[in-house]
């Protein structure tokens, strides 16, 4: 699976962004996804993440009610919507993805992913 994110831009605080995160191969469709971010001088921090088979979703508490994943099987992406930005938003973000089945996925654990993005900027100004 390659992974190509896309999305990031600069936004005043309050605005709204999408990402999306294309991935190739046939593979997608049984994987499960995750949104990951990483500020300067921080470590990389999870964000969201959905089943292969949109089952379940999972936020960090600092976006949660803001921030909505969701994926479209038929055209290999995810996406994060991120409403009411807030410059603790500014950071890279990352797609990530694992097959699904992998033994001790943890959605919210960077290790629990094989595969990962290239990552896009996200920067929210006061």
């Amino acid at each position: 699976v390659q992974l190509q994110a896309s999305g990031g831009g600069l936004v005043q605080a309050g605005g709204s962004l999408r990402l999306s995160c294309a991935a190739s191969g046939r593979a997608f469709s049984s994987s499960h996804m995750g949104w990951f971010r990483q500020a300067p001088g921080k470590e990389r921090e999870f964000v969201s993440a959905i089943r292969w088979n949109i089952a379940s979703t999972y936020y960090a508490d600092s976006v949660k009610g803001r921030f909505t994943i969701s994926r479209d099987n038929a055209q290999n992406t995810v996406y994060l919507q991120m409403n009411t930005l807030k410059p603790e938003d500014t950071a890279v973000y990352y797609c990530a993805a694992t097959i699904s089945g992998v033994i001790g996925y943890s959605p919210t654990r960077a290790g629990s992913y094989n595969y990962w993005g290239q990552g896009t900027q996200v920067t929210v100004s006061s």
